[in-house]
């Protein structure tokens, strides 16, 4: 499949301070328009049901590469469909809730201002560092080293698509490439344009980034926020060996539940969310009454 034409017939421009994230569907030139603001940052649902940015495990080989088969979601694709693919996995390192997605988010931010015309782009690292959301204070050497090695880590998930009627195999990557220009101090990224069908509107969420960052440090509590984020409104009820799955977790499942049940508790302190947990015999599930997406009563 060749890659779609970029012309400027496919855009819209931004008529506020708010930017927007192109998303390509097809050939023919429909679009979708996102809206990224600084308090919001547009993700694709499928990629924070499915565990992609999970917490830290000291338990887990630094470099180690992990499989997810994320079949049921990226086989839906406009792209996927039209090539026939119908086995998808996701292959690389695994990536953390607190650095790696603080990326993650930039990488977002960056395309949406920048990416109207080209999958190739380059800004200043100050910048990008703040789409990251880090303080201008640390905008210093190892920040630079930081931010250049979870971009190093995002470029390793590879998006493998087959189809078992045809034979036939694709890969490509969440991030094509990064580079950091000591000279004059910029980024440069790349992203496959086929990927941009992970934002259709069926696909995608604003994420609030307040209750995110006012979990900091709570990297259970920040993957638990995105998960229940990315569910439909009026989420059906939760169990617990799901969460677990989400979370990849590796310590023990008594040890698990307890986590759990602590991300849980620290949603509900800052505002975000209303509970309950039931259980039946050793099946824990929660209930999640309420979300506040906005947080809108509690103060900057």
């Amino acid at each position: 499949m060749d890659n779609p034409e970029w012309t400027q017939h496919n855009w819209r421009n931004s008529m506020t301070d708010n930017n927007f994230i192109p998303a390509q569907i097809t050939n023919e030139g429909e679009t979708h328009q996102l809206t990224v603001t600084s308090n919001s940052s547009v993700q694709p649902a499928i990629l924070l049901r499915l565990g992609v940015f999970v917490p830290a495990s000291r338990a887990i080989p630094k470099g180690l590469k992990s499989g997810i088969d994320v079949s049921s979601s990226f086989s839906q694709l406009e792209f996927a469909r039209k090539e026939g693919y119908d086995e998808v996995r996701i292959f690389g390192e695994r990536l953390n809730i607190s650095t790696d997605f603080s990326v993650w988010m930039g990488i977002i931010g960056a395309f949406s201002k920048y990416g109207l015309k080209s999958n190739t782009i380059e800004l200043p690292f100050t910048e990008f560092a703040a789409l990251c959301q880090y303080d201008s204070r640390q905008f210093n050497k190892r920040l630079r080293d930081t931010i250049f090695d979870a971009l190093t880590r995002i470029g390793t998930k590879t998006v493998q698509f087959n189809s078992k009627k045809t034979g036939d195999k694709f890969f490509t990557q969440l991030l094509k490439s990064g580079k950091y220009t000591k000279d004059t101090d910029t980024i440069t990224l790349q992203a496959d344009e086929r990927l941009h069908e992970l934002y259709q509107i069926d696909y995608n969420i604003l994420l609030r980034k307040r209750p995110y960052h006012m979990l900091k440090g709570k990297e259970v509590a920040q993957t638990l926020y995105t998960y229940i984020a990315s569910l439909p409104d009026n989420p059906a009820p939760i169990r617990f060996d799901r969460i677990i799955e989400r979370l990849n977790l590796t310590s023990p499942v008594k040890e698990q539940n307890r986590l759990i049940k602590a991300a849980l508790k620290q949603l509900h302190d800052i505002g975000y969310i209303e509970y309950s947990i039931v259980k039946d015999g050793r099946t824990l599930t929660v209930l999640i009454h309420k979300r506040n997406k906005k947080l809108k009563e509690l103060q900057p």
